[in-house]
């Protein structure tokens, strides 16, 4: 029986204040999209990349800049084998716990090394203020499912349970390319994508444009 909860799915008034942000694409087709937050790292970006390419997946990596700036030739490589990426800030700022003019700065020095019209906020967090500029200058991807990975208190059999009670058509998946999510993310991944691949389900990456 499925049972409702918060940290996975957000309930249906919350999305509604940030109606311009994507928390879901069409119901009518079986697809989800997969998305990896907080790297790129070489301690776990590779390994998925190198699960993605077995598994023929095209995903979006919401990369933080001072990751990109350190590992250049990880983030290289998320582009060369066809994934789309995202701004996820330079440092991992929270919005609601900056000044809007310092928020902002953090997100255009991201920029300079994320070239993406696509923006995701760390844990989701923005002022109104933050999000009614932000959705002028960006597609703000948002999420349907997260997976929680994340959390250590958690087993593998609860993140993967997590995406097999809520994941549905046109779900946009949230993992994390982390150090903190590995031990999660590297037993669960190969075994949620097999599971989504027999229940039929394909995978896209969301589609992106060059700032």
């Amino acid at each position: 029986m499925k049972h409702f909860d918060p940290r996975v799915r957000l309930p249906g008034f919350i999305t509604s204040l940030c109606k311009s942000a994507v928390w879901r694409f069409s119901e009518t087709e079986r697809v989800v999209y997969l998305t990896f937050d907080d790297g790129p790292i070489p301690e776990v970006t590779p390994w998925v990349l190198d699960l993605l390419r077995k598994e023929g997946i095209r995903a979006t990596f919401f990369c933080v800049g001072e990751n990109v700036m350190k590992y250049p030739e990880v983030y290289r490589q998320i582009l060369e084998d066809g994934h789309s990426v995202g701004n996820h800030t330079f440092n991992h700022w929270q919005g609601q716990k900056h000044f809007d003019k310092d928020y902002f700065r953090n997100i255009e020095k991201a920029k300079t090394y994320i070239d993406s019209d696509l923006f995701r906020p760390p844990h989701g967090w923005l002022k109104l203020s933050q999000y009614r500029v932000l959705k002028k200058k960006f597609r703000i991807i948002m999420w349907d499912l997260i997976t929680c990975d994340y959390d250590s208190r958690l087993k593998p059999e609860k993140v993967f349970r997590n995406v097999t009670e809520f994941v549905r058509p046109g779900s946009i998946i949230t993992f994390h390319d982390s150090i903190k999510a590995k031990p999660n993310l590297t037993e669960v991944l190969p075994q949620a994508i097999r599971w989504m691949k027999e229940q039929g389900y394909r995978f896209e990456a969301i589609p992106y444009n060059k700032k």
